[in-house]
């Protein structure tokens, strides 16, 4: 098992900075990718900033919405992962969601957080 909690969301205004921070525990040797995902009022969830570990380090990919703007990264020492979000704009209001994916003897497990919403005014 893998828990998830989310932390830093808020109220901001259009330009501003964020960074959301989400802790993992449990099984966390397991874990391969993580990454941000956010869902707006009436939209599906879509995916924003991923991480994978590889041989050579991480390796990340962004949505082109993200791409730029936003970064992700892991404190692997804090069992950490955080997405910082610059030049925010009333299109990224939405709940941010930390997802991870943890593989066992082939097996593969998701786990999401609880959500932390952002709201950006215009």
């Amino acid at each position: 098992q893998v828990q998830l909690v989310e932390s830093g969301g808020g109220l901001v205004q259009a330009g501003d900075s964020l960074r959301l921070s989400c802790a993992f525990a449990g099984n966390t040797g397991y874990i391969s990718t993580m990454g941000w995902y956010r869902q707006a009022p009436g939209k599906e969830r879509e995916l924003v900033a991923g991480i994978t570990k590889v041989k050579s380090g991480d390796f990340t990919n962004y949505a082109e919405s993200a791409r730029g703007r936003f970064t992700i990264s892991r404190d692997n020492a804090k069992n950490t992962l955080y997405l910082q979000m610059n030049s925010l704009k009333s299109e990224d209001t939405a709940v941010y969601y930390c997802y991870a994916e943890a593989s066992r003897y082939g097996l593969f497990t998701n786990y999401w957080g609880q959500g932390t919403p952002v709201t950006v005014s215009s």
